[in-house]
């Protein structure tokens, strides 16, 4: 059984579990360059490779217009008994400006009804990267299945680098490619410049702009959400935080802390471009209204040294 998940829809895997074919023949290249679908950018690399070790990269034209170049220090083979094709050693798959790194690549085929064969799983082993020039993601163990389009990067140090993002976390790194979603499982953190939003799970939903690039619109942040500006640090159960106006609206057991101060209460609407705060009475979990409470803790005083002329007289009283 997968562990239970707040969000709608759970991991793909308890480990390596298929999810079936409700999404089957949706594959394809992923628009816009996105760092973890990079991934599938590559998807039928390995679909004809068995070159021998020093040859040529083997080129496949594939569904989209550009061709898949693979390359492996130790060769390429082919295993029509497995129906997999693997490429060892230092193994690379490069589509136009996609890159995907991994000690071991493999493709997994099967037969059609026209007697022809398909791609449905891609497999990365050891230190897997994927690069494009929207970033970099990083880890062990990253698996593609075609049937769902949902990539899942697994391992230790899991990370993706973006030019203003760097996103973390323990168990996965996903990309959901008919939700343009990225999903990262486990003590999962993003860092935007100064501001850190961190959670036991974290989902970055993506849109066109005018320019045609896919770019992340909106963050939700489910369990143990945790959010830093340097000004205040703020928590409560679920968050939701949209790019464009820089508002993260907290609910469930929000704690506000700024310095000394601090601000309870069930609802809070944080600006992170302004510093601009404030917190809101809500139902609790057992359905009555709790109120808003503030702590302010007074600036200490500074102790004020005595007048010179006060202590003159007192040297004088005393003679």
């Amino acid at each position: 059984m997968a562990p239970e998940s707040p969000y709608p829809f759970e991991s793909p895997y308890p480990f390596w579990r298929s999810l079936g074919p409700r999404f089957r023949n949706a594959a394809g290249p992923v628009a816009g360059g996105l760092v973890l679908g990079a991934f599938l950018a590559a998807a039928p690399a390995l679909a004809a490779a068995d070159k021998a070790k020093g040859a040529e990269p083997e080129t496949i034209p594939i569904q989209s217009d550009k061709p898949i170049e693979v390359y492996a220090h130790e060769g390429i083979e082919w295993d029509q008994n497995a129906e997999t094709y693997i490429a060892r050693g230092n193994a690379r798959a490069i589509q136009g400006d996609v890159t995907v790194y991994g000690s071991v690549l493999t493709a997994r085929y099967r037969k059609t009804a026209d007697g022809g064969s398909e791609i449905w799983r891609l497999d990365a082993e050891g230190k897997v990267r994927i690069e494009s020039p929207k970033g970099t993601v990083y880890g062990e163990k990253a698996i593609y299945d075609m049937d769902t389009s949902i990539l899942v990067v697994t391992g230790n140090n899991l990370k993706l680098v973006t030019a203003k993002e760097t996103v973390t976390a323990r168990d996965s790194l996903e990309y959901w490619q008919l939700k343009d979603m990225f999903v990262a499982r486990g003590d999962a953190l993003a860092v935007l410049e100064d501001r850190k939003i961190k959670a036991d799970i974290l989902t970055a939903h993506l849109r066109k702009d005018e320019n045609e690039e896919s770019k992340v619109y909106r963050v939700d942040a489910f369990g143990s959400v945790l959010i830093t500006t340097p000004t205040e640090i703020a928590r409560g159960e679920k968050g939701v935080y949209f790019v464009d106006t820089g508002i993260a609206t907290l609910t469930g057991a929000v704690k506000i802390t700024r310095g000394d101060n601090q601000l309870n209460g069930e609802i809070a609407e944080i600006n992170m471009n302004t510093g601009v705060s404030r917190i809101l009475a809500g139902a609790g979990k057992g359905g009555e209204s709790k109120p808003v409470r503030a702590l302010i803790v007074p600036a200490k005083k500074s102790a004020k040294k005595p007048a010179a002329n006060s202590k003159k007289r007192s040297e004088n009283i005393n003679k």
